[in-house]
């Protein structure tokens, strides 16, 4: 059974945090604190032998907003736990908070397997790991992507896809990553992962002068130039769609007589076609 006490903040060392705790956000909080009163316990454990007699485990900002508005007691949940175990505790926790980017999320998870194996050993698929992956997941598992999502609460899908940007994502272009619109969006991380390092230490440069990343790739990455002949035909396909955008029915009904094409529905494959050559 979970051991609950009332802890005074003096009696709980907060300590470094895996997900940096925003002074302003942890405000707001204390503030419902205060009004409201405290409706979720922060998680601490044991620490006898420390600075304090507990450590924080989970809830970084609800200590911190309790500090700011002067809230001396905190419910408090004690567990059993060394601290390789708080820390994989704590990045559970936050895997599950709405706004946790894809970037962070992805690391959090790869982070959780680098201290899960550091207690248990490395796991790679086959029956050889069959005791450790039982020992994460209580049904077992077949492999680490179905066991962590077990563990975690995710899709294998999404176990499989996070990892593919922790472990292929250059260090240089994560840290720049970490602060644009791109690390919420999973499509561009992986596109991004699956790019060589050289390639991802240009995209890393390129983004502090671009911070867009479309526009950051074609820096790094020019489409080739279309051969002269193929160039004039495109700008003439362009041009053609434009002119029968702009064209009146009448004067779109005789081309259509000119050509020897008639009826709505070859008009609208006609144009359909056209468009998707130009795009």
């Amino acid at each position: 059974m979970p051991d609950y006490k009332q802890l005074s903040l003096s009696q709980i060392l907060i300590g470094p945090r895996q997900r940096p705790i925003d002074r302003d956000y942890a405000a707001v909080i204390g503030a419902s604190m205060k009004e409201h009163g405290q409706l979720q316990p922060i998680v601490v454990r044991a620490t006898p032998a420390a600075q304090c007699p507990y450590t924080l485990v989970i809830g970084g900002h609800r200590c911190t907003g309790a500090e700011i508005h002067g809230i001396e007691m905190l419910d408090a949940i004690v567990v059993k736990a060394n601290s390789a175990d708080a820390q994989m505790l704590e990045l559970a926790e936050n895997l599950h908070r709405r706004d946790l980017s894809v970037l962070d999320r992805a690391y959090f998870v790869q982070a959780y397997r680098d201290l899960w194996e550091s207690k248990y050993g490395k796991i790679s698929p086959g029956r050889e790991n069959s005791d450790k992956l039982s020992l994460f997941s209580a049904e077992g598992a077949s492999c680490y992507s179905q066991a962590v999502a077990d563990k975690l609460g995710l899709t294998v899908r999404s176990a499989q896809r996070l990892n593919k940007i922790s472990s292929q994502l250059h260090p240089d272009l994560r840290a720049v990553l970490q602060t644009s619109p791109a690390a919420d969006n999973q499509s561009q991380l992986l596109a991004l992962a699956k790019m060589e390092p050289q390639k991802q230490r240009q995209m890393a440069v390129a983004l502090k002068a671009e911070p867009d990343v479309k526009k950051a790739l074609a820096i790094v990455d020019p489409a080739p130039r279309l051969p002269k002949a193929q160039a004039e035909q495109a700008l003439l396909l362009s041009r053609l769609v434009t002119a029968w955008e702009d064209a009146s029915e009448e004067t779109r009904r005789q081309f259509l007589e000119h050509i020897g094409m008639e009826g709505s529905a070859e008009l609208s494959q006609l144009m359909a076609d056209l468009k998707s050559e130009a795009a």
